[in-house]
């Protein structure tokens, strides 16, 4: 009995790569669902992604009549507390218990780094629209990653130039002191000295922070002509209002927000925030493109969407486009085929590289005075365009291991 049931286990074992395989090659769907997983941060990133990017998926969801080969899609949500340990409980719940077939949003780079991982052993897809560490597409690949946020070396690359040329060469870093701040604060670094700057000095602070006057001061003190600020949320809410206060931009000092959401700009308003440098690679006033996505989700949230939610919004739809092409929602499958695929990005041209990179063009905005705003949420002004090629680092010197 035991012999035979050794090989009733083993037989099963077998016959099972070869039941998912013909399932995948006659266009099967696991489950008979497409069960989407938005793992936001519902703390001081709410208003980044949150309840916003699960609109954002049910909004690429009703593009498809809510079904991708002939199967429901469903939308689920959960709130990872910008906790890595909690984001994997999560996840690991939806992919061993729920059949979750894709998960995106993943604010905080430690986050989604961390479900990145624990995706690649499940084989599950992972849209990750918001955590920001190029080490996502780098060290940290796979095959089963798209990569959908600007990233911390296209922000920098994207910034540093065009706002040294304008601003200054000497700068003045203050960075949260998690994954995220590390790679911002390092490939910021380096994109200043590769263009002739020098960061004459940073500071980290702890994440979540009310209080950023002593970083503030410092930065002030440095005599620098540019403080960044490699932050998000509330934590760079509070730091500009706080600079601000100090009075640092009427002396003379400027900041650039290294990862600034509109969101940001809306609870700072323009009085404090007018004449800040950010770039971003979606602005819902860009063009009819970004015009069309931003209603939709204003009529449900009456707020315009952020980058990360656009991107949430994006991602979705193309994956969904992907599974109608290659008959299945097998994880590999499936992402080889978004890789294969042009992406519309709101209209405009996009595409995924090998090492899972998405690759878009970005825009550098200054924040506008009061006066200079027309309507409610007119908040940038355009000032370049960079193009997404020279924004986002070489897939060849990524160490990405897909990469050949």
């Amino acid at each position: 009995m035991r012999i035979r049931l050794g090989v009733a286990i083993i037989l099963a074992a077998a016959m099972t790569p070869l039941h998912c395989l013909a399932q995948s090659a006659a266009g099967g769907i696991s489950d008979g669902v497409v069960k989407i997983g938005v793992l936001g941060e519902y703390g001081v990133g709410r208003d980044l992604g949150g309840p916003g990017s699960v609109t954002a998926a049910k909004l690429a969801a009703e593009d498809f009549n809510n079904e991708v080969l002939g199967k429901p899609i469903q939308v689920i949500s959960g709130d990872h507390q910008g906790k890595p340990d909690v984001a994997v409980n999560v996840a690991r719940q939806w992919f061993d218990v729920d059949h979750v077939d894709a998960i995106t949003d993943l604010a905080v780079s430690s986050v989604g780094l961390a479900v990145a991982g624990l995706a690649t052993q499940s084989n599950r897809s992972v849209l990750i629209s918001g955590a920001a560490t190029s080490d996502l597409t780098g060290a940290n690949c796979s095959a089963i990653i798209t990569h959908w946020a600007d990233d911390t070396f296209a922000l920098s690359t994207g910034i540093v130039p065009e706002a040294m040329a304008r601003l200054g060469k000497d700068w003045f870093i203050v960075a949260v002191d998690y994954s995220f701040g590390t790679a911002m604060l390092r490939d910021a670094s380096e994109a200043l000295v590769k263009n002739g700057g020098k960061v004459v000095g940073s500071v980290r602070y702890p994440y979540g922070s009310p209080d950023f006057s002593s970083f503030l001061l410092t930065a002030q003190s440095s005599g620098a002509k540019v403080i960044a600020l490699a932050s998000t949320g509330s934590d760079t809410v509070n730091a500009v209002k706080q600079a601000h206060e100090f009075g640092i931009q009427a002396a003379g000092q400027a900041l650039v927000g290294l990862l600034t959401f509109i969101a940001d700009v809306h609870s700072v308003g323009l009085n404090d925030a007018q004449g800040m440098y950010l770039a971003s690679q979606y602005y819902w006033n860009d063009d009819d493109g970004t015009r069309a996505f931003a209603k939709r989700f204003f009529a449900i949230e009456k707020r315009m969407p952020t980058k990360l939610q656009a991107a949430t919004y994006a991602s979705v739809k193309h994956y969904f486009k992907a599974i109608e092409a290659a008959g299945t929602d097998e994880a590999k499958t499936v992402n080889a085929q978004m890789r294969s695929m042009p992406v519309d990005f709101f209209g405009r041209p996009a595409r995924i590289r090998q090492d899972g990179r998405v690759i878009y063009d970005l825009g550098l905005y200054r924040v506008k005075a009061p006066s200079a705003s027309k309507a409610p949420w007119d908040y940038y002004e355009r000032i370049a365009t960079i193009p997404g090629d020279k924004a986002f680092r070489a897939e060849k010197d990524g160490g990405c291991n897909l990469v050949k």
